[in-house]
């Protein structure tokens, strides 16, 4: 059974669907079935995919509204050679249409539910905000990805956050933990952002991914080209960091599966 992960932060401009993006495409570059699904009304990871959100006849819309099985949603072909659910300004409807429907916030779940096992990862990309879309990424997810920028501010929001996790957790989803947190836009040149990476390190310890993704260009162009930064250039500093970050989620994967698997010996 596939592994559910949802890309979330309340702040915007943290890397969170860069981070979605180029971690489903080093994942699939290592032969892993990778599904991303983008739940953010603006679209940007589906651009990012190399899929115009202008013309997908199909999106998280019709998922999650009309419950149209997921088979016929998901497209297949894309940039970062993952398969995709995809976002436009549809999905700001279904937000709203949500809220009038019965067992609302377990729509995602439910959709998922025939094909989890088809994929090794199933990456959320989250709007910037604690809507019913959020809701039902969370309501469906295992874990919780938390970019986050080496800022005082991001530092403030990461309590936020932490606290919303842990009331959805009783409220919707009691397996919902923190997947980890991942430091991004990272400048070492930067103090603050050293002394707001090491208080991370020492609040949440192992936490804290080791990957740290760095400020770069290609990173930040890539989007425009609809690729992610491994095909739009694979020796960019934020293409390997984030080839890197994907082996090591695959490493505490594989050492929660012995785990799992010793606590039911």
């Amino acid at each position: 059974m596939g592994r559910i992960i949802a890309v979330a932060n309340q702040k915007g401009g943290v890397g969170k669907t860069t981070t979605a993006v180029n971690l489903a495409a080093s994942m699939a570059a290592t032969r892993r079935k990778v599904l991303l699904i983008d739940l953010d009304p603006q679209g940007n990871a589906t651009m990012g995919s190399g899929v115009d959100k202008y013309d997908v006849e199909n999106t998280a819309y019709e998922l999650l509204v009309e419950q149209k099985p997921i088979e016929e949603v998901i497209i297949r072909e894309t940039s970062g050679k993952y398969h995709l659910v995809a976002a436009n300004g549809d999905t700001t409807a279904a937000d709203i249409k949500l809220m009038e429907e019965f067992a609302r916030e377990q729509r995602l779940a439910t959709a998922l539910k025939p094909v989890v096992d088809q994929y090794d990862f199933i990456f959320i990309d989250c709007p910037p905000s604690l809507s019913m879309l959020t809701v039902n990424a969370m309501a469906a997810a295992d874990s919780v990805l938390v970019p986050m920028q080496c800022e005082y501010f991001a530092l403030e929001g990461l309590t936020a956050l932490m606290d919303t996790i842990e009331r959805l957790a009783d409220a919707v989803n009691p397996r919902l933990a923190i997947e980890g947190i991942l430091r991004t836009m990272y400048d070492p040149r930067n103090r603050l952002a050293n002394d707001v990476s090491e208080q991370l390190k020492n609040h949440f310890g192992e936490k804290v991914y080791r990957t740290v993704i760095p400020r770069n260009v290609r990173l930040a162009e890539a989007p425009s080209f609809g690729s992610p930064a491994m095909y739009y250039d694979k020796s960019s500093s934020g293409a390997k960091a984030y080839l890197a970050l994907a082996g090591e989620l695959i490493r505490r994967a594989e050492q929660l599966k012995k785990a799992e698997a010793a606590a039911e010996a």
